[in-house]
């Protein structure tokens, strides 16, 4: 018998979630046949078979949460390649279709199978959505998110439903992280704003922002930082590697526009878009989300006008951009209607000083001018 344990599906990430099995006990597989499909923090992932076998035992339920290094699959009889133990599949979110029989998919209303991709079928999991009841409108007559969400828009004029759920994949990595950083990091929050009249009708707004911590870097190069808790030590970064956080329905996801300070608008917004699109269709690559050195929140789009938000350790800082709105000032000692940008910066106060921090808020109030 050999055993094959779940990899590491990502950089360290401790554990993730049964979505479906595309085996059963007994079954015969070939190396690299598809096993399961699994949600991590980051993604939907496709885990392949190391081994050429029978299957003996399959360690889980979908919906289990199964650690690294913990047993998913025993094989009575194996052989092949071994797995190396750290990564395993493809790390995007699969677009592999997967033909469900309508028994696996609990229909009731239609007797052809359900085509669906592991990401989508994870999405309609966490939303308590049975597939067997949504329009398909995808290639091939499968499924997509936003057939999902249009079910749920058609059917929640009609039916309220109230109930508890577990936090799983993106949701509850957040709900870790905030306990972790709660735990580590000694968070001050200073506040401000910027006179954005000049330019807020013509130019990219969230653009115009990251140029702005990007010239704000570079002067006060203390909050572009990782900083290292137990030998208390602190790593400047001369690249901006900015990590946007993005609202999905299924949570906050954080890409990183990497080396921010070597593109220019038009490419600031080319990325932003492609991650946005990404995101949305959770095929955002593990890799994409990794590396930041500093965070923007620019959570005024929604409402709000200040903020406390949570700086992610091995980072430092975190800027919050609230509404941009009206407001009169004094200006030459005269009273004008100008347009303010809310700033809340988060930073942690082992690592940078209050000096620090009010001279990288004062830089980026000097570039949105």
């Amino acid at each position: 018998m050999k055993t094959f344990k779940l990899p590491d599906l990502g950089e360290g990430l401790p554990d993730a979630e049964i979505v479906e099995w595309h085996v059963k006990e007994g079954d015969s597989v070939e190396v690299d046949q598809l096993l399961v499909s699994m949600e991590t923090a980051k993604a939907v992932v496709e885990v392949p078979s190391p081994y050429q076998g029978q299957i003996l035992k399959l360690c889980g339920q979908p919906g289990d949460i199964i650690e690294t290094g913990a047993p998913l699959v025993e094989f009575k009889d194996a052989s092949g390649r071994q797995d190396t133990g750290t990564v395993a599949g493809n790390l995007e979110a699969g677009e592999q279709v997967i033909h469900a029989s309508p028994e696996i998919a609990n229909a009731t209303h239609r007797s052809e199978a359900v085509k669906v991709t592991p990401a989508v079928r994870a999405l309609a999991k966490r939303l308590s959505v049975d597939l067997s009841q949504v329009t398909p409108t995808g290639p091939k007559g499968s499924i997509t998110a936003d057939d999902v969400q249009a079910w749920i828009g058609a059917s929640s004029a009609s039916t309220k439903v109230s109930y508890a759920e577990p936090l799983r994949g993106v949701k509850r990595q957040m709900a870790l992280a905030m306990s972790k950083s709660h735990q580590a990091v000694v968070p001050v929050t200073v506040f401000d704003e910027a006179d954005v009249t000049n330019w807020i009708q013509t130019d990219d707004i969230t653009a115009r922002l990251i140029q702005a911590i990007v010239f704000a870097a570079q002067q006060e190069p203390s909050l572009n930082a990782w900083f290292e808790g137990e030998g208390l030590s602190r790593q400047l970064h001369k690249q901006v590697h900015l990590g946007l956080a993005m609202d999905t329905p299924d949570g906050l996801f954080v890409p990183v526009i990497k080396d921010a300070q070597e593109k220019n608008a038009n490419q600031l917004r080319q990325a932003i878009d492609q991650f946005k699109q990404s995101v949305s269709t959770r095929q955002v690559a593990p890799e994409q989300l990794q590396g930041a050195t500093i965070t923007l929140s620019n959570f005024g789009k929604f409402a709000g006008l200040y903020a406390n938000p949570i700086v992610v350790p091995p980072q430092v800082a975190i800027i919050a951009v609230g509404r941009i709105h009206s407001a009169v000032r004094v200006i030459a000692d005269k009273p004008s209607v100008r347009s303010i940008a809310p700033l809340s910066l988060t930073f942690d106060h082992r690592a940078v000083t209050g000096g620090e921090a009010t001279r990288f808020l004062g830089a980026m109030m000097q570039s949105l001018g």
